[in-house]
């Protein structure tokens, strides 16, 4: 049997470890316009006033000491910085984890640009198609052979989101080296998903690399990718790396949590409730709880189903503990059995219907 995904064992909501145990936005540039825009001076016959000198040489004769610059002749000007004339290697590398927005965006800055990032264009058609294949999409059918065929060809057109979907689908294949070859190709260009598969496949391998897992955790981490946020916090939480840290790791699932992460909403809530690497807090601690039980996390259900049961409001403790129940928490359903039989017929009838009626909240999926 093929193994398992890290998106698979991801949805693995057994999430808070055991005593025993030891998921940018390109925006713009700067650009100045190299066209030469001349202004009017006004007139003076103050013999006094004439043109500010400097000896400041660096003003005089600007100087550059990065080697990928000199080798491609291209050289900065502070008065006139001409990002036209980046080099084609260098432009596909710098947007190479670009969204189709995004690269939309880059292609219409010059027309350098433009003819510079047509692969990266080509590579979202391919990425477009593979996922038609992938999820079946647009009227076609799944075929993962196909996926994996569109995937490639848009991996070898320099695209990180390409190359992290070919990882996904060898990964899923159960041919491992292979999607952890592409998870690094994208992990060194920069792009969080392919630093954060990167390392949660180190962490499942044998041995585990914990040391490098944690290091392309905090890269992706630290360009704010929650999922990465949340594997590292949990990292630090079960000790796996240098040292146990719960102040670090409370930190990151506060970080994650904040993001809109399910699964850290619920630890973040524990850390609080228990005061674990952080401050005790049963305030903040019912405040987190809720927030992931309004987006269906089940055990988060449970426990602000137990909340509100304790608080006296029997009807809302139901349609959480309902909540529960169906998501396979069967625990609820002994709880829910008793308060049931303290309400009326008419309450019952009303929180069964609210439970039937209710959508979970949106969150990050990453």
């Amino acid at each position: 049997m093929a193994a398992a995904s890290p998106e698979y064992q991801m949805n693995n909501q057994r999430t808070w470890p055991c005593k025993s145990d030891n998921g940018p936005r390109f925006t713009s540039f700067s650009f100045q316009s190299t066209k030469q825009t001349t202004i009017n001076k006004p007139r003076t016959n103050n013999p006094t006033i004439s043109k500010p000198r400097t000896s400041n040489p660096t003003i005089n004769k600007p100087r550059t000491n990065n080697p990928t610059i000199n080798n491609h002749n291209f050289q900065l000007n502070p008065k006139n910085r001409d990002f036209s004339q980046l080099p084609d290697d260098v432009l596909l590398k710098i947007a190479a984890t670009f969204t189709l927005p995004n690269l939309r965006a880059a292609s219409q800055v010059c027309k350098s640009w433009c003819d510079g990032l047509r692969p990266l264009r080509e590579a979202m058609l391919f990425l477009k198609y593979g996922k038609r294949f992938k999820h079946g999409r647009g009227g076609v059918k799944v075929n993962l052979n196909k996926a994996l065929e569109s995937f490639l060809k848009g991996a070898a057109r320099g695209s990180t989101l390409a190359m992290v979907d070919a990882g996904l689908v060898y990964w899923e294949m159960g041919r491992k080296e292979q999607g952890i070859s592409f998870y690094r190709k994208a992990a060194v260009l920069g792009d969080p998903a392919g630093q954060c598969n990167l390392g949660i496949c180190l962490l499942q391998a044998n041995p585990p690399d914990s040391e490098e897992a944690i290091k392309w955790l905090y890269k992706a981490s630290v360009g704010g990718y929650v999922r990465a946020q949340y594997q590292l916090a949990l990292c630090l939480h079960k000790g796996r790396g240098p040292s146990r840290n719960l102040q670090e790791a409370a930190r990151w699932y506060l970080k994650a949590a904040e993001g809109g992460y399910i699964r850290a909403m619920y630890n973040i809530a524990m850390c609080y409730s228990v005061g674990e690497g952080l401050v005790q807090s049963h305030k903040l601690a019912r405040k987190w709880m809720k927030r992931a039980a309004d987006r269906g996390h089940s055990k988060a259900q449970f426990e602000h189903g137990l909340s509100l049961f304790s608080e006296g409001n029997m009807t809302k403790a139901v349609v959480y503990l309902e909540l529960a129940t169906r998501a396979g928490e069967t625990a609820a359903d002994h709880v829910k059995y008793v308060i049931l039989q303290e309400m009326s017929n008419t309450s019952r009838d009303r929180a069964m219907l609210l439970a039937d009626n209710w959508r979970p909240l949106p969150s990050a999926s990453r």
